[in-house]
């Protein structure tokens, strides 16, 4: 029986969603999408670009806080990442602060549209991402805050949203909806948020409970898999050896 913490359960989850993406850029944000990118690169998609964080494409794996040590692929400045975004290359996890059940984002302002309550990041490259090519999606606390029923505004577009931009949305693609309770995607034809596994420990009653929107759940829910020993031993020993995804999703 695998002893793996909530944390490396949800980075594993992480780097499943990039299984089989190819040479494609892949771009993380937080600590469980980081830690699972590279993991994926490192086992079982060893295709994937990343980056140093700044202008350079490089090689290998290495720790989280630390410079890239491996040799550089390529020079990847700003105005490059528009031509990847645009040709579909690249596969972006997000952190949305509030998902509905179609698959819309806000990650700008909470509260009315004219009279926010709070300002958040802004909108930032979410609609042409989620446009363009695949996205995924990361929430490090399930809950009826960030799952609603009703985005206070659609910063990356949803399933339904997509379906009536025409042409727009050929290239429109949500992948998956990792949580610290559970992996969710979204089910044809609808486009509604579906469980596909929860988390060891936690039942789909919970997550049903702690989510604010509709929910598909059919049959038997699996549980979603433990790393192995090997991704175990370099996401402790070579990815996060100083331990930041315990700081993300306590034990």
């Amino acid at each position: 029986m695998s002893d793996a913490t909530r944390a490396e359960i949800c980075a594993v989850a992480c780097a499943e969603a990039f299984r089989g993406s190819g040479e494609i850029l892949a771009s993380a944000f937080g600590t469980a999408p980081t830690i699972g990118v590279r993991l994926a690169r490192a086992t079982f998609a060893p295709d994937l670009l990343l980056t140093d964080g700044e202008a350079r494409l490089v090689q290998g794996i290495w720790p989280l806080g630390a410079a890239p040590d491996g040799p550089v692929e390529g020079h990847a400045p700003f105005r490059t990442i528009f031509d990847l975004v645009w040709s579909g290359r690249r596969h972006a996890m997000m952190m949305p602060t509030q998902i509905d059940a179609h698959g819309n984002v806000n990650l700008s302002a909470i509260g009315p549209y004219d009279a926010p309550k709070v300002q958040l990041l802004g909108v930032r490259g979410a609609p042409g991402n989620t446009l363009c090519h695949p996205v995924s999606y990361w929430i490090p606390r399930h809950s009826t805050r960030v799952f609603v029923p009703r985005v206070d505004m659609v910063c990356g577009v949803g399933t339904a949203a997509a379906a009536t931009v025409g042409r727009a949305a050929r290239h429109h693609d949500l992948r998956r909806v990792v949580t610290d309770l559970a992996v969710l995607d979204f089910a044809p034809p609808t486009g509604t948020l579906r469980l596909v596994s929860v988390h060891p420990g936690v039942s789909p009653e919970e997550v049903v409970a702690r989510t604010g929107c509709p929910l598909v759940v059919d049959g038997d829910i699996p549980t979603t898999r433990p790393p192995t020993a090997a991704e175990l031993r370099l996401i402790r020993e070579v990815i996060d050896p100083a331990g930041l995804r315990g700081r993300e999703v306590p034990a």
